[in-house]
């Protein structure tokens, strides 16, 4: 092997090890790609070698930089991650889960499937996790409880519902990947709304088929009153609100009359109105809706600056033609490989967040889709499907990395607002039913790639 491979390769394990270490995953990207410009250029100077990189490779970090800031398309991030936590503050859950509750309420679970059909509708409003995660435990898990439902069930349930945003747009991991891959974000979207209903009715399913072979682990309340209009029309006006929200930002992207960037203001400005039409609205909750923005928006921000550095001194040294040359080597075929590039994105969803692997993994594997010659039907109104399909994949099986552990963080939002007696074995317990069903998803998408571009040749048909 020559020097740059071997540098790529104690990159990555330096990489790895520093992530156990506590250190911020930002500072430890950064500093590794600093390190290792350093290790290439003096291992020109004494060791005779030629890695490529010098003095000045660090200085292209800057223009880097300069191109994150002045990128108008990453604006929708802070705006997206307003809108949903201002929505988590509207009331709204609070009204859709009183009312669901009702509809659903002689159904063995169907407390589960509320929380799961508000979890459906705040992904495709806020897309928020761990605010989304904790606002469905607080209101739903101590109801479960007391209704008698299997811990574990109830505890996977709300930690599976809260992931959704993840995927259903409109989702900041979206944004980032299209920026990312030089994509459309107005495609991803359309081409997430399938597989995230895809895995939200499976979710759904999977809670009627548990209340109907093992009733005693959701059970029906005995005080539950008949469904009638008047409670349907109450269900139709909570709904209605969000529904709207949803279709003005979405909509907007789909039929051209917006940006992504744009329709991200109309979202902010649309959550603050709902807040304001519930009197939730006050200086109090918009400076806490404010906080809490500013501080997930630099901490992505820091990340794109030290995964900036990182893939640099990566491609500099070569990085990018190893992993290249790795994949395309492998003797699985195309599909073969792609299910080992998802099966490693996997493997990594318990160690990494997805903004590691998003903004690492992602730009590197991209080629290799590109030089398998994989060609499905855009049906002329999606550029480049079947990198597209491919992201989605990517999508799907990042969904993964919010319930596995040790890094699993929907599971730690949900273990600090559980009531006491919760233990986390529990919470594995519970979740490792919804991680098989996302697989299965997986599998569905990978075996029938018009889930994710049926609806985009749809919409722009």
């Amino acid at each position: 092997m020559e020097a740059n491979e071997w540098i790529v390769i104690a990159m990555f394990g330096s990489f790895i090890l520093l992530l156990f270490t506590g250190i911020p995953v930002a500072y430890v990207l950064g500093g590794i790609g600093v390190v290792f410009a350093a290790v290439g250029y003096f291992a020109d100077i004494y060791l005779d070698t030629f890695t490529g990189l010098d003095y000045t490779s660090l200085g292209l970090v800057v223009n880097r930089i300069y191109k994150i800031m002045d990128n108008w398309i990453l604006v929708a991030l802070p705006m997206f991650i307003f809108m949903g936590n201002m929505l988590d503050k509207s009331g709204i859950a609070e009204k859709l889960m009183s009312s669901m509750q009702a509809l659903f309420g002689k159904v063995h679970g169907g407390l589960a499937i509320t929380v799961m059909a508000i979890g459906i509708i705040l992904a495709a409003s806020t897309g928020i996790i761990g605010a989304s995660v904790v606002l469905l435990t607080v209101m739903s898990l101590p109801s479960m409880m007391r209704q008698g439902y299997h811990l574990p069930l109830a505890l996977g349930t709300v930690a599976s519902a809260g992931t959704l945003g993840i995927l259903l747009p409109p989702s900041i991991m979206l944004v980032i990947m299209a920026d990312q891959l030089g994509l459309s974000v107005g495609d991803l979207f359309m081409g997430a709304i399938m597989p995230g209903l895809l895995l939200g009715t499976l979710y759904i399913l999977y809670i009627l088929v548990i209340g109907k072979m093992n009733p005693h682990k959701a059970p029906v309340p005995e005080d539950v009153e008949p469904v009638d209009w008047s409670l349907i029309l109450q269900v139709f006006k909570d709904i209605t609100p969000t529904v709207m929200l949803i279709f003005c930002v979405l909509g907007s992207i789909f039929t051209g009359v917006a940006t992504p960037t744009e329709a991200s203001g109309i979202g902010a400005l649309g959550a603050t109105l709902l807040a304001a039409y519930n009197k939730k609205l006050n200086l109090k909750v918009l400076k806490e809706v404010l906080l809490a923005s500013y501080g997930t928006t630099a901490y992505i921000f820091m990340i794109f600056l030290g995964a900036s550095c990182f893939a640099l001194v990566l491609r500099e040294l070569g990085g990018d033609e190893l992993i290249e040359s790795f994949l395309s080597g492998l003797p699985f075929g195309p599909y073969g490989i792609i299910a080992f590039i998802l099966m490693i994105v996997f493997l990594l969803g318990f160690f990494l967040d997805w903004i590691e692997i998003t903004l690492i993994a992602l730009p590197l594997l991209a080629p290799v889709i590109a030089s398998l010659g994989i060609e499905l039907d855009g049906h002329g109104v999606v550029d480049n499907p079947s990198l597209v399909w491919f992201v989605m994949l990517v999508a799907m099986a990042l969904q993964t990395s919010f319930l596995t552990p040790p890094v699993g963080f929907a599971l730690f939002y949900l273990k600090g607002v559980c009531p006491e007696g919760v233990a986390l074995k529990d919470i594995y317990r519970g979740v490792i039913p919804f991680i098989v069903i996302q697989l299965f998803a997986l599998v569905c998408l990978v075996v029938w790639p018009q889930l994710v571009l049926w609806f985009p040749s749809v919409a722009y048909g």
